[in-house]
């Protein structure tokens, strides 16, 4: 498909030699910022270049609706991730197809992902740049430099031009699991906070919370717990935030997101964190709390959806309390089951994110058009499984799955629980791994994906699409309400 201003149309040639940029002007002088060889063409000019960061500048530059913009805390938005680097076309269609009304986040990745994989943020959007004009998408899109949690990472952000930054402070979080010690009281940092625990108490002590379904007193036992579990990281988040909007030469965003720790925020937590936030300075579009259990990467949820309906919900409250910001759902991938929960609990207020379902559904295509490698990449995947299952939220046991794909049904494989999990977590191991042949398995993958780029494409927009579809139909039941409103 094609973009068009009024002097330059362009589009993404992919095959199976590697992929092309090309760009058709009447005026030769037209193309020189971009790189590539130029010949006659009908009554204008023909370019035809490489996917290179220059490239995708001059691309920007030259089309608006491929800068990244800011989510907003208005719509609902979904980020939908890219491991590889290829599969923001599909994901772009799935947007055009059934997300209507919904915000995208097409470029979206951690700086631990980056790092796993030898990426630098940079690729990251120029390669959604590329993906959204192979689709022809012009509805725009954000970037998201996800989980972060030094300055440096957000340093190599705004250089490549990201615009949101998720900050993590979530190594700052406190087991309190055990109950807390005058010692941990002393130790929470005052004097970053400009806080004290006696004007602490002043202020939250008998304080009552309305959730909607109930309502909630605060305690002196309960804020000091608060204060004692999350201060520090209230504390990490603001000096990252200052961070940010100090160094940001470009419109930016933050969203802040404790979900990566083992221990549920509760809701006077959620409270303190919000009004301790606010009270340093700091802002934000979306909020990532630690939710109840049943959150697992790349499959179903399996925890309890009454007991998530009632947290949500009462999350979704207290960001009324303080704003309206949305709730976030991090390893969002493949909960199908619960979408229609979360959107009612959240009136639509709510930001989802997948990353590492667009690589299960790249495995896919590679399981038909190149099994070999997918044997590799399954034995690496489940090897690396018992080192890497740490850093993840993950149930899945290899004594429940083949040790060899000899004889197996391999999209049986990867849409089976156990299995789906040990190859979404061993992708940092299995993409840098070499074969017998001293080929990288990423680049080997790469070349398939673009071999068979349009069917990955159509496996992606049909599976990301189940995403968005409950999410675009409360977009779109949200729209009718204010619409109404404005006519009456």
């Amino acid at each position: 498909m094609t973009l068009r201003t009024d002097h330059l149309e362009a589009d993404v040639l992919r095959t199976a030699d590697g992929s092309t940029l090309q760009v058709r002007a009447a005026d030769a002088a037209r193309l020189a910022p971009f790189e590539g060889e130029i010949r006659p063409d009908g009554d204008g000019h023909l370019l035809s270049g490489p996917l290179s960061p220059a490239n995708a500048a001059a691309l920007r530059e030259a089309f608006a609706v491929l800068r990244p913009r800011p989510i907003g805390d208005t719509r609902t938005s979904v980020g939908t991730g890219d491991r590889l680097g290829l599969a923001t076309a599909g994901q772009a269609r799935a947007f055009r197809d059934q997300g209507a009304g919904l915000a995208p986040v097409l470029a979206q990745q951690s700086i631990r992902e980056m790092d796993r994989l030898g990426r630098d943020a940079l690729s990251v959007i120029d390669e959604a740049t590329f993906g959204c004009l192979e689709e022809g998408w012009d509805g725009g899109f954000g970037a998201d430099c996800d989980h972060i949690k030094t300055t440096e990472g957000i340093d190599r952000g705004l250089a490549a031009g990201f615009v949101t930054f998720t900050l993590d402070p979530g190594d700052h979080v406190v087991d309190v699991t055990g109950g807390i010690t005058e010692q941990q009281l002393e130790q929470v940092p005052w004097e970053a906070l400009g806080d004290d625990l006696e004007s602490l108490r002043a202020r939250y002590i008998g304080t009552v919370l309305d959730l909607g379904t109930q309502r909630l007193e605060i305690t002196r036992e309960a804020i000091d717990t608060a204060a004692v579990k999350y201060g520090a990281a209230v504390a990490e988040a603001a000096r990252l935030f200052r961070h940010l909007t100090g160094s940001a030469r470009h419109e930016v965003e933050a969203e802040i997101a404790v979900d990566e720790t083992a221990w549920l925020t509760t809701f006077v937590e959620h409270h303190y964190m919000a009004a301790e936030l606010d009270r340093l300075g700091v802002e934000w579009f979306s909020f990532a709390p630690r939710y109840v259990d049943g959150f697992e990467k790349g499959v179903e949820f399996i925890g309890d959806e009454d007991e998530l309906r009632e947290n949500l919900t009462a999350h979704h409250a207290i960001s009324r309390l303080h704003g309206g910001y949305k709730i976030s759902l991090h390893s969002g991938s493949d909960k199908f089951s619960i979408y229609p929960l979360a959107v009612a609990a959240t009136d639509g207020h709510v930001h989802l994110k997948t990353s590492g379902t667009s690589y299960l559904c790249a495995l896919e295509v590679i399981a038909r058009h190149d099994p070999e490698l997918l044997a590799q990449i399954w034995d690496i995947s489940r090897a690396a499984y018992a080192r890497s299952r740490a850093s993840y939220q993950v149930s899945a046991h290899e004594d429940r799955t083949p040790e060899t794909l000899e004889g197996v049904d391999t999209a049986a494989l990867i849409a089976a629980s156990d299995s789906r999990q040990i190859l979404h977590v061993g992708y940092g191991e299995s993409l840098v791994a070499s074969d017998a042949q001293g080929v990288v398995l990423g680049e080997r993958l790469r070349r398939v994906l673009e071999a068979h780029h349009a069917e990955y494409s159509e496996v992606l927009a049909a599976h990301i699409g189940r995403h968005l579809a409950p999410f675009a139909a409360a977009a779109g039941e949200t729209q009718e309400r204010t619409d109404a409103v404005g006519v009456a």
